[in-house]
């Protein structure tokens, strides 16, 4: 068996265009071997272009030998400085530790890599009928899309999102659908932006969602249910921390300067939240922005269960959402909110909370805090 270095330096001989009967002279080894050692030659010459953020076939050679000596994942990764994860999907993407093999592996990344990729209605031709008898009765994509699944339940072949329809009568190039089709769409527009296209970010760990939220924070029935957010400055390099609570839209505001890291915000927030009594520190409603990713901690000082609002969802949050507006009028998006200390803030906090609102009777937040502190 062909130790790394030996195997590296058949592999470099294949490169420079040695025969198979040269190298098995050379190395002293089989020509099954050596055929096998030229095709890997052939698919690292071929890869002229290399990037950093995909594994090379060095790489899989390593995850190859780690897995075949019973390495674990991270202890490969360790050796490759590359992340665990990285390198458990390339195990199973290859078949698993029983069938994982460099080669294999290599030639699946350079399938996977050609370019263009055929587009699924360029294949399918019965598809295309379908949709564009869809588009002639004056269905949207959607629409059609959502008929495919039901006419056609047994076969995955006649199915199709409706973004790819937009897409292949939009984008010339594809010529998958005709052009004039488009005339049969309602809003009869020339382009369009893909919808449905959320920003992948990590999800936050054990969040709950605002579904699990008692039905008591929805009417306001109950004090001490608060919604936050943060509001930015110019070019994102300042904020400040906002809550308001549902019932009475009292505004609590909390300085965080240049730094709006997740230990800094919830800092910043029990600081605001600690002073109030029992019955008024409840729930908090957040988005998933990741300043609230140590949520379980602050729970756990607070007292104050977390929840966190759907992806792109601001009107769950709409009494903050509100609040952020208004406060614009002193914060505004341009500036450096770094400059407001905390002292500031609470003489901003006490403006927005003297304002009558008529939705609380034409009395301002402020006099129902008072309230809800005397009972």
């Amino acid at each position: 068996m062909l130790s790394p270095g030996e195997r590296a330096a058949v592999v470099a001989r294949f490169g420079a265009n040695a025969a198979v009967k040269e190298v098995m002279v050379e190395f002293g080894v089989p020509r099954t071997s050596a055929c096998r050692l030229r095709d890997e030659a052939a698919l690292i010459g071929r890869r002229v272009l290399y990037s950093p953020h995909r594994l090379s076939f060095g790489e899989r050679e390593r995850i190859s030998r780690g897995v075949a000596v019973g390495e674990s994942g991270r202890e490969i990764a360790r050796a490759l400085g590359r992340s665990a994860s990285t390198v458990c999907r390339e195990i199973r993407a290859g078949g698993g530790r029983g069938c994982y093999r460099a080669i294999g592996a290599e030639r699946r990344a350079q399938r996977c890599a050609r370019r263009p990729k055929p587009t699924k209605l360029s294949g399918c031709a019965r598809l295309v009928v379908e949709v564009e008898r869809g588009l002639l009765l004056g269905w949207s994509p959607q629409q059609i899309s959502a008929r495919l699944k039901l006419e056609f339940p047994d076969d995955p072949g006649m199915r199709i999102s409706h973004e790819t329809i937009y897409l292949s009568l939009y984008v010339q190039s594809r010529g998958e659908l005709r052009r004039q089709l488009t005339v049969h769409l309602r809003t009869r527009r020339s382009a369009r932006k893909p919808h449905g296209r959320v920003e992948k970010r990590g999800r936050i760990a054990d969040m709950v969602n605002i579904s699990e939220r008692p039905a008591e924070v929805a009417d306001r029935a109950v004090p001490g249910h608060w919604e936050g957010d943060l509001i930015v400055g110019a070019h994102n390099r300042s904020a400040v921390a906002t809550l308001v609570e549902r019932q009475t839209r009292y505004v609590m505001l909390a300085y965080l300067g240049a730094d709006y890291r997740t230990d800094r915000v919830i800092e910043a927030l029990k600081g605001q939240i600690t002073g109030l009594p029992g019955h008024l520190k409840r729930s908090l409603t957040w988005d998933q922005g990741h300043e609230l990713s140590a949520h379980q901690r602050f729970t756990v000082d607070t007292g104050v269960q977390v929840f966190f609002c759907d992806p792109q969802s601001p009107w769950q949050r709409g009494t903050n959402e509100n609040t952020n507006g208004l406060l614009r009028q002193y914060l505004p998006k341009s500036t450096d909110l770094a400059v407001h200390d905390q002292a500031e803030l609470d003489r901003i906090a006490a403006q927005l909370n003297g304002r009558p609102r008529q939705t609380l009777g034409w009395m301002n937040p402020g006099e129902k805090m008072t309230e809800l502190l005397a009972s």
